[in-house]
């Protein structure tokens, strides 16, 4: 028997209006949404995902963009079927937020830092619901409980600001879940976060969905993530669906190139490639700027790019047998956290806790573990970024905690660093070309401004940037373009060293494979040596030759990123590989059939 629809959107046409021109950024997308049914929406940033829900909530900001074609059909149990696109703002109000609920992929952004975080709860209670504000409090209270919050009473007297990102993301499922929708929209909500509290948080919405029978529309650009989640998949490619269907069959069997090459660029655990597949491995434009699929496999582009074991130990033996180019010595780094009426300090955060590790010239080292186990904290010490408490750093057997300021600058030519964020990491007043020529000018590189103007052109075409770009803005470039530019502002003092700390966490896995190919691509050429931080275990074996396992500001284990994986030392590690979304047809299988359990 079929499911109760909530949720018809057919045809539906989003537009948006730039320099006088109109661009379709969702264009004739139709699906259908069923009573305690997961449909998971994919594709790349600008593929229309997002734009797709902020028009069924009528959120889509006008001008510049308007819905201008189409029917998103709402079945409500109290008022029949509705077309959202024709109710006025006050009558769309009594649907958003109570019977059609939204979770937003930052949660900073979208709770208010000046209120706590249970008033902001009880607001969206309160407008609901004709409850008083003591009820409203209890609800909230329970609504905590339910999202298995740490000391609800507590949350609910803090503000945003006081709480990690995997508890922001709890109170505004909270918040989302208050007026027990009917329809739950769910926007990237896990992409910023580690992968135990992104299992936590994907296995805590599943838990609401049943108890409560509702429909998800869960957006992501990750299809590990779709795998153990939905029922059925969309994928959108520039503003259309291009395949659409049960999850086990786009996984088992996908028909367009775009699905094929998402599937593929996500890191491989169970085998070691040389480099990641990419869209322009299964389609490309012809001379006509028509796309045109090349015909292969998402198994035949892995297998081409795979590395055997015996080539990997012959690289090792070479690698390992080059000078150390770091050397790492007992290194703490603490911050006070209590201090006594006079001031002095008598609890301490131990960020980074006793580390010593030494890192090989030309050698990729991974840093991996949850938000808050010191590997941002490790990074920033060893480039004096943040000064440690004690211990000693050595670069090229230099002493790095002797230098004095002057001397500092010097050495911090060849020790770069990528930051997590592209958006904040460059000055939205100047342009790509001065963001590139500054850092010449400091170290006084090159002899004239036109010479450095060269290597800055040279450098673009390095990160597969174009000469043209040379005088936008920040502001004109996607995410992934952004990352670009950062690693060319890196490249351009010819570092020996590089400090990648989270750069390619924020990006869509498509761009993030284009961007990992480069970083690889440039260490070949250049012979950099990198530390390579993120919280993504698939992504730091991809990328390390060895791999740190980090917790609560100490090394949990370290070794070869494969013997690693293959054979977890510790509780901690293990759990790091477990909750990974390796999406594998066993486990969409084995989850199909958990849903039918359940649900018998």
């Amino acid at each position: 028997m079929e499911k109760e629809i909530l949720l018809e959107v057919k045809n539906l046409v989003t537009e948006f209006k730039s320099d006088g021109e109109l661009m379709k950024a969702v264009n004739d997308v139709s699906f259908t949404l069923h009573k305690g049914e997961t449909i998971g929406i994919v594709g790349e940033s600008g593929s229309g995902k997002s734009v797709t829900s902020l028009s069924i909530m009528q959120l889509i900001p006008n001008p510049p963009g308007y819905v201008s074609g189409g029917e998103i059909l709402y079945h409500s149990k109290t008022k029949g079927t509705v077309n959202l696109r024709n109710l006025d703002p006050k009558e769309m109000r009594s649907f958003r937020g109570n019977e059609i609920a939204m979770i937003f992929q930052e949660p900073m952004t979208s709770l208010n830092p000046v209120y706590t975080c249970g008033n902001q709860v009880m607001e969206a209670i309160l407008l609901h619901q004709k409850i008083s504000k003591k009820e409203a409090h209890k609800k909230t209270i329970k609504l905590f409980e339910q999202v298995q919050l740490p000391d609800p009473e507590r949350i609910f007297s803090v503000y945003p600001h006081q709480i990690s990102g995997g508890q922001k993301q709890r109170v505004m499922i909270a918040m989302a879940m208050s007026c027990n929708p009917r329809i739950l929209i769910a926007d990237e909500p896990t992409t910023a976060l580690d992968v135990t509290v992104q299992k936590t948080i994907l296995d805590l919405m599943l838990q609401l969905q049943r108890e409560q029978d509702m429909g998800i529309m869960f957006i992501t650009h990750d299809l590990g993530v779709i795998a153990e989640l939905a029922d059925t998949v969309m994928v959108m490619y520039k503003g259309k669906v291009v395949e659409q269907g049960p999850v086990l069959e786009i996984f088992s069997n996908p028909k367009h190139p775009y699905t094929k090459s998402l599937l593929a660029c996500r890191p491989p655990l169970d085998r070691r490639i040389v480099r990641l597949p990419v869209s322009s491995d299964f389609m490309k434009l012809d001379e006509q700027g028509v796309m045109v699929e090349i015909p292969k496999t998402v198994s035949e582009a892995i297998n081409s790019v795979i590395i055997t074991k015996e080539q990997r130990t012959e690289q090792h033996i070479e690698l390992y047998s080059r000078s150390k180019i770091l050397e790492i010595q007992n290194i703490k780094t603490y911050f006070p956290k209590a201090k006594t009426l006079f001031g002095q300090t008598k609890e301490w955060i131990k960020a980074v806790d006793d580390i010593t590790l030494d890192v090989y010239e030309g050698e990729t080292l991974g840093l991996v573990g949850e938000s808050g186990c010191g590997k941002t904290t490790l990074g920033r010490t060893i480039l004096r970024l943040t000064e440690p408490t004690e211990g000693k750093i050595f670069f090229q057997r230099n002493d790095m905690l002797k230098l004095k300021a002057d001397d500092m600058r010097h050495f911090r030519k060849d020790m770069q660093i990528i930051f997590q964020d592209p958006y904040s990491s460059l000055n939205p007043r100047i342009t790509v070309g001065e963001a590139l020529i500054e850092p010449m000018q400091v170290h006084n590189l090159h002899s004239s401004n036109s010479s450095r103007k060269e290597k800055v052109m040279e450098l673009l075409k390095k990160v597969g940037m174009e000469e043209k770009q040379y005088h936008r803005y920040p502001h004109e470039f996607s995410g992934g373009q952004r990352q670009r530019i950062c690693i060319a502002r890196a490249l351009s003092l010819n570092p020996k060293f590089i400090i990648c700390d989270e750069s390619v966490s924020a990006l869509d896995v498509s761009v993030q494979a284009q961007v990992l190919n480069l970083l690889n691509d440039l260490k070949r050429e250049f012979k950099f040596t990198y530390i390579f931080i993120s919280h993504d275990l698939s992504v730091v074996k991809f990328m390390s030759d060895r791999m740190v396992v980090m917790n609560n500001g100490k090394i949990e284990e370290m070794g070869d990123a494969d013997a690693i994986y293959l054979n977890p030392q510790s509780d901690y590690t293990k759990n790091l590989i477990n909750s990974i979304p390796k999406g594998q047809l066993t486990d969409i299988r084995a989850s199909i059939e958990k849903k039918k359990l359940i649900l018998a």
